[in-house]
């Protein structure tokens, strides 16, 4: 290894190691929201569908990416939808929305589809997950599913 590569990889590991040091603030990530984004979970409902997301991904419970969501929403499977507000162009995932609505699935919008990707256990962003009930986690995802269904719909 060259004298600069050891240098950039020691830089490197010291941003990585640095903790927070990219985070950034809920009002911030709402900064980069795109228009069809509603209904907005809030900062506590977002923290809990993030914990929700960790635990469902535990037992490899989830859904990830429009493609398979989209699959699996038109076979009939029941759950929590979760979209990720930042996502562009809105065209990607602006139809899955509708599709919830006709089958009767609670959905929500949050900040950050890099935060929805590191909740689910990747390095990978990601822009939509379905959050299946499961027995061990049973009590956060009634809770999640409580909220996430008495926010406000769309016009």
């Amino acid at each position: 290894m060259t004298k600069v590569k050891k240098e950039k990889a020691a830089a490197d590991a010291e941003e990585a190691a640095a903790p927070g040091g990219t985070e950034k603030s809920y009002e911030e990530l709402i900064a980069n929201l795109n228009q069809v984004a509603q209904p907005l979970a809030s900062r506590k409902l977002s923290k809990k569908l993030y914990k929700c997301v960790k635990k469902a991904a535990k037992v490899k419970n989830i859904r990830r990416g429009v493609k398979e969501v989209q699959k699996f929403i038109n076979k009939g499977e029941k759950g929590i939808v979760v979209l990720a507000g930042d996502t562009l162009p809105i065209d990607v995932y602006c139809h899955l929305p509708v599709m919830c609505e006709d089958r009767n699935l609670p959905y929500a919008y949050i900040p950050s589809k890099v935060d929805l990707g590191s909740s689910a256990g990747s390095k990978r962003p990601t822009c939509v997950i379905l959050i299946k009930p499961h027995q061990d986690y049973q009590d956060a995802y009634d809770e999640c599913m409580d909220e996430v269904s008495n926010l406000p719909k769309a016009l």
